[in-house]
C-alpha cells in the first residue's frame, strides 16, 4: 500500500550536544535554520510513557518542529498523504532521541506517530508554527486524528491502537 522512503519537506536534521565539565547543552532550533513558514507559535514538551504510541495524526495547516533527544529513543513513522506531492503515498521510519538527538520538521499533510522505545519515559520537545486552538484557544484545533479510525491505513504497529484522548493544553 505504501513505500518506502524518504518524504519530501520532511527535514531530519541530526542535533549536536555540547559536553563539559557542568553537563551538555543541546540547541533545539535556530531562526537561522528553519524555514520563515516553520517559524514556532508556541513550544511544549510532552512525556511519553514506554511502550507508548502518539498518533498516527496529521495537520491540515500546521507544521511541528518536534525535538528528540532523550532520554530513550523513539520509532517516528510518517506518510506522506498529501496528494499532490511527488512522495505521495510513501512510508518513512526513523529511530531518533538519545542515540541520534534530532529535529524533525512534519509539514502539513504527512500523517505522522511516534513510539517511546525505551524502557522510561521519554520527552518529545515541539514548536509548531501555529498555536494549538488557534489565538485564545478558541479555534477548532488543526488535528486529523487517524487513531480514532479503526480502519486507517496509517498504522504504527499492527493490531496495536492507543486510546486517543483530547489533549490538555
Amino acid at each position: 500500500m505504501f513505500t518506502i522512503g524518504p518524504i519530501d519537506d520532511v527535514e531530519i536534521t541530526d542535533l549536536k550536544t555540547y559536553r563539559d565539565q557542568r553537563g551538555w547543552l543541546t540547541e533545539l532550533f535556530r531562526t537561522d535554520e528553519l524555514l520563515a513558514a516553520h517559524a514556532p507559535a508556541m513550544a511544549y514538551i510532552s512525556e511519553t510513557l514506554p511502550g507508548i504510541v502518539r498518533g498516527p495524526h496529521e495537520h491540515v495547516d500546521q507544521t511541528d518542529c518536534f525535538v528528540f533527544i532523550g532520554p530513550g529513543d523513539f520509532l517516528v513513522r510518517l506518510w506522506d498523504a498529501r496528494e499532490d506531492a511527488a512522495t505521495f503515498g510513501r512510508m518513512y521510519d526513523v529511530v531518533v532521541g538519545a542515540s541520534r538527538p534530532a529535529r524533525v520538521i512534519v509539514p502539513p499533510g504527512v500523517v505522522h506517530a511516534y513510539k517511546n522505545l525505551g524502557p522510561e519515559a521519554g520527552w518529545v520537545f515541539n514548536a509548531p508554527n501555529r498555536l494549538f486552538a488557534g489565538q485564545g484557544k478558541n479555534e477548532p484545533v488543526d488535528e486529523i486524528r487517524h487513531e480514532l479510525n479503526l480502519n486507517s491505513p496509517y498504522v504504527l504497529e499492527p493490531g496495536v491502537r492507543q486510546p486517543a484522548k483530547q489533549r490538555a493544553a
